[in-house]
């Protein structure tokens, strides 16, 4: 019988003094959390659920069994870690903050702007006009990774981001790749990238997890059910999406720790859109502030992801703005440090607003006694 305990924020404050110092501050960023949800599962199965707040979280963890007290303490001390910046070359980028990573795909077929920047003069132009904007990261990603696309041959895939990395070191940019192979990271890290993002979660090329570990760079490790094969959509069947992809995230981190990198240089990202129903992402995206408890900064990248047209009288991604800011802002309201998305400007102004309304409520004492 297998056994364990998870600790999932479900009261969001958005500052202490409103529940009269009794909430914590999420992962060292702009969010509080009041109360939160015990659950224990049996061989996968919830078989218990508890309330608790700051002030009697002590006793709920006291009365589960033995062999979970030791990973519900961990999750309660995770769930207060503030993690340290990225030091990404030159940049430094604060994760006491949400932080915008602007997506840079140089290929003819990605599902939402393929094509439009796959020659270099693109892309450069686009790569600035998101720095200029405010993306803390570029990512780059020669291969798409929608639906039904065809594997890419590594040597391609290097002749494609090499030269969008190079274009991006040389205006100072913080760059990332966007890849599964462990060949186009160590190209991409000799041009000058500064950080990996694999959609399979080190877990595609039997190689990339050294490769990382050698660099000694930041790694962001994404959740999809098909990672180890060719089509990273396969496989996504559920009985709960949630604890499911909680647990695969968890694994693939501890394969990266074995691996050698370390724990401050992981990222990780629930993998909206890859092989998930669109009511699975939307418990997932529900779910967001249960991922802290696995003590590492989060990414999401829902950017006008299918979910969205799905929701709205299928809108084509070009036309997806609204929705993308929409599912931007509630994953800063679950304290998600890295948002991935396509539409930098908007999404920075979104965060900007985001954060001033969080700066005025910390200092919003007008309904207090004096």
């Amino acid at each position: 019988m297998i056994q364990h305990a998870s600790i999932r924020p479900i009261g969001l404050v958005p500052g202490p003094q409103s529940e009269h110092g009794n909430a914590i501050r999420l992962a060292g960023g702009m969010v509080y959390a009041s109360r939160f949800a015990v659950v224990l599962r049996r061989d996968g199965q919830v078989v218990e659920r508890w309330l608790a707040s700051p002030d009697t979280i002590a006793e709920v963890i006291g009365n589960l069994p033995d062999q979970c007290g030791a990973e519900a303490e961990a999750q309660w001390s995770n769930l207060t870690l503030a993690h340290p910046p990225l030091a990404l070359g030159a940049r430094t980028i604060r994760l006491d903050q949400p932080q915008v990573m602007g997506i840079l795909n140089v290929t003819p077929d990605s599902f939402s702007d393929g094509g439009a920047h796959d020659s270099p003069d693109a892309a450069r132009e686009h790569a600035a006009a998101m720095v200029e904007a405010g993306a803390g990261i570029i990512d780059v990603g020669g291969e798409s990774t929608r639906p039904g696309a065809k594997p890419l041959w590594e040597g391609d895939e290097i002749a494609r981001v090499v030269p969008a990395i190079d274009a991006c070191v040389a205006m100072g940019a913080a760059v990332s790749i966007d890849t599964r192979k462990a060949a186009v990271m160590e190209a991409a890290l000799e041009a000058g990238a500064h950080m990996v993002n694999d959609v399979s979660g080190l877990a595609h090329d039997p190689r990339s997890a050294e490769v990382v570990a050698r660099a000694g760079v930041p790694v962001v490790l994404m959740h999809a059910p098909g990672a180890a094969g060719e089509d990273l959509h396969e496989g996504g069947e559920y009985e709960n999406v949630v604890f499911e992809v909680f647990d695969a995230l968890r694994a693939r981190r501890d394969v990266a720790l074995s691996a050698g990198i370390e724990a401050r240089n992981i990222l990780l990202d629930p993998g909206i859109g890859f092989g998930k129903s669109l009511a699975e992402n939307l418990a997932l995206i529900n779910a967001l502030p249960l991922f802290h408890v696995l003590g590492h900064p989060l990414m999401l990248g829902a950017s006008r992801k299918r979910m969205i047209g799905a929701l709205s009288n299928e809108a084509e991604a070009d036309a997806r703005l609204g929705g993308s800011i929409a599912l931007a802002m509630k994953g800063m309201d679950a304290g998600v440090q890295m948002l991935r998305v396509h539409d930098v400007p908007e999404t920075v102004q979104a965060r900007n607003v985001w954060r001033g309304l969080r700066d005025a409520a910390l200092t919003d004492f007008a309904d207090l006694p004096g």
